[in-house]
């Protein structure tokens, strides 16, 4: 989970790695640092904390002259951040420095063989053992110390490496870690994701696993495992690269709310065509649909509860059985697939470590495996079966708001799309279901709009100590991401639970000032959530009830409530979370927290 950035040029290296380590720093941040060739040593410069502190250490690069580096930020999970853990890791003599974003799982028994052979351990860490590796195997070829390297580590790994005896070459490798290169007019790099390089080039090659990119001043090649050179096509990047700046905002987060419209506009347009959805990427054949008998989505996080959602969307809409699993459980349980099985893998980076071994543990199985992810070129965009990308642009911020919604939208979109396939539903409830997904944009931004409301009321809760969210069906579902927004940005405990649930074991936390924010968007339900309602409102609960218009029994019953705009029951998780969402920010803000950058937890969980 940590971002790598390397830049070999004409131009000086050590202010391009902070810039583009700057645009990582969503990755990793617990510590920072960058090497870079002098013309004569390979300098080492590595800061404890955010990026910052490195950039003030070294003037902005200024103090470290040189046209070839490598950089790192780091998110720990080998040692604790310190500046001696930090990357790059470098050999005796600093010969060789290496950057590392993965876990190496045999690490401790190749550290074993190198301290036998005398080689001494400054680090905690996993990455050094390769620092020290590729000394041991190099005997002046670069290359076949790098593939002789690799056939002894086990794990995953993106690596960034430098050789002082070759000042004009920088080498990338990846195992199961995302990396880049990228081709440039004043020279090439790498990096662990497209922001970091866009300022320079909008030409980059995605590297497959094992293979190996050497990169000069005018020339990249690609290796594989064999030391045969490979021929790869480049990509050209389309992000306004204003998308992945604040515009303004005072923090990533708030601003990629405000696109929530848009996002949901971009990746719902392109599939509606003449009133139809029309899903080319999906390249399932009308039998094929029909013959699906169960849906598996596996996911992680916010992307889990966009399947939790959708477990009620498909099995109402198309009666198809779906299970939800998470995807740092679902190989582990030996799940039971069939030949007519269904494998939905949902991930905003496309490079989840256990949405992507989910996904592989499906293809072992013969299963149909479709992702659904925002980046293209990613891991699991390029191994899945088919792909439908989410069109969110980046999102910078940890915790996840417009990714989350436009995973929404295209779970919509397919239920919608295999219930008319299937003959579930009719034309005219399609075409109705239609128009409320096209209405969804505008909605959001009324509801965007309301922030005011919503700040004054979360300015009461800054000092809160629990939290908890209630719903039944759907709205279990929207209280599930509800409550992680909360926890996560602003470290208030919050739980979220079925309300049919409370009255086994939950409501003995409830105690006089306990907010309890109820969501009850599910009409059929109503009655059964405001009896909910009233159960933790006589046990001195204060209740924030999220409801449709039109619903105002509920007022009776919470203290107070937030209306939304009519929908589909079936789209309602789109208008709920928006409240939901800024609520968690404001009191975030509230509370002096980091909003983007929020402690312990990284934008792309690529380790398991």
């Amino acid at each position: 989970m940590c971002g790598i950035v390397g830049y070999i040029g004409a131009s000086q290296a050590a202010p391009i790695l902070l810039d583009g380590l700057g645009k990582l720093e969503y990755r990793g941040y617990d510590s920072a640092g960058i090497a870079v060739f002098d013309g004569e040593e390979i300098q080492l410069k590595k800061a404890t904390g955010r990026l910052k502190v490195l950039s003030e250490l070294t003037h902005d690069g200024a103090t470290m002259p040189g046209t070839a580096g490598i950089g790192h930020t780091r998110w720990a999970t080998h040692g604790s951040p310190s500046d001696t853990n930090a990357h790059p890791h470098c050999s005796k003599g600093n010969g060789i420095a290496v950057v590392h974003n993965g876990i190496i799982e045999n690490y401790l028994k190749v550290k074993k063989k190198l301290t036998n052979k005398g080689y001494e351990f400054l680090s905690e860490t996993d990455t050094e053992v390769i620092a020290h590796l590729l000394d041991y195997y190099y005997k002046g070829d670069p290359l076949e110390a790098i593939i002789k390297v690799l056939h002894r580590v086990e794990g995953s790994y993106a690596l960034g490496i430098m050789f002082k005896d070759h000042p004009d070459q920088i080498y990338a490798v990846r195992k199961d870690s995302p990396l880049i290169v990228g081709k440039g007019e004043e020279g090439n790099l790498i990096a662990s994701d497209v922001p970091a390089v866009l300022k320079y080039t909008r030409d980059v090659y995605f590297i497959q696993n094992e293979e190996i990119a050497l990169l000069t001043r005018e020339h990249i090649t690609f290796f594989n495992m064999d030391c045969e050179e490979i021929a790869k096509e480049s990509v050209t990047i389309e992000w306004d690269i204003n998308a992945a700046e604040k515009g303004g905002y005072e923090h990533f987060m708030l601003k990629e709310m405000y696109e929530q419209p848009a996002t949901v506009r971009d990746t719902l347009n392109p599939r509606l065509k003449k009133g139809k959805i029309v899903i080319e990427e999906l390249g399932m054949t009308p039998e094929e649909i029909q013959n699906i008998r169960k849906i598996h989505i596996v996911a992680c996080g916010s992307a889990y509860h966009t399947g939790v959602t959708a477990k009620y969307v498909f099995e109402g809409m198309a009666r198809i059985p779906v299970e939800v699993d998470l995807a740092s459980e679902f190989r582990y349980r030996n799940p039971i697939l069939e030949e007519w099985d269904l494998v939905l893998i949902i991930s905003q980076s496309g490079e989840t470590a256990d949405s992507l071994a989910a996904l592989r543990e499906a293809k072992s199985r013969g299963v149909k495996t479709l992702g659904i992810v925002n980046v293209v070129g990613s891991s699991i965009a390029r191994e899945a079966d088919k792909v439908m990308y989410t069109w969110a642009g980046p999102e910078i911020a940890v915790a996840t708001t417009k990714a989350y919604s436009a995973q929404l939208i295209a779970q919509y979109l397919l239920a919608i799309h295999f219930a008319q396939v299937r003959g579930t539903i009719t034309e005219k409830e399609a075409g109705s279901l239609l128009n409320d997904l096209k209405r969804l944009p505008d909605q959001i931004e009324l509801l965007l709009a309301n922030k005011g409301k919503i700040q004054k009321f979360a300015n009461r809760y800054i000092a809160a100590r629990d939290v908890f969210f209630i719903g039944r069906g759907v709205d279990y579902a929207i209280s599930l991401e509800g409550s992680l927004k909360l926890k996560e940005i602003s470290y208030i405990h919050s739980e979220a639970y079925a309300a049919g649930e409370l009255k086994h074991g939950t409501i003995s936390l409830i105690e006089e000032g306990t907010l309890v924010a109820a969501v009850a968007t599910q009409e059929d339900l109503y009655k059964k959530t405001i009896s909910n309602i009233l159960e933790v409102r006589t046990r001195g609960a204060f209740v924030l009830a999220v409801t449709n218009e039109g619903n105002t029994e509920i007022e009776k019953a919470a203290d107070y409530v937030i209306y939304l705009p009519q929908t589909s029951s079936y789209f309602t998780n789109s208008l709920a979370i928006i409240p939901l969402q800024l609520f968690s920010y404001y009191v975030a803000v509230g509370r002096g927290c980091d909003v983007d950058k929020p402690r312990n937890l990284a934008k792309s969980v690529t380790v398991e």
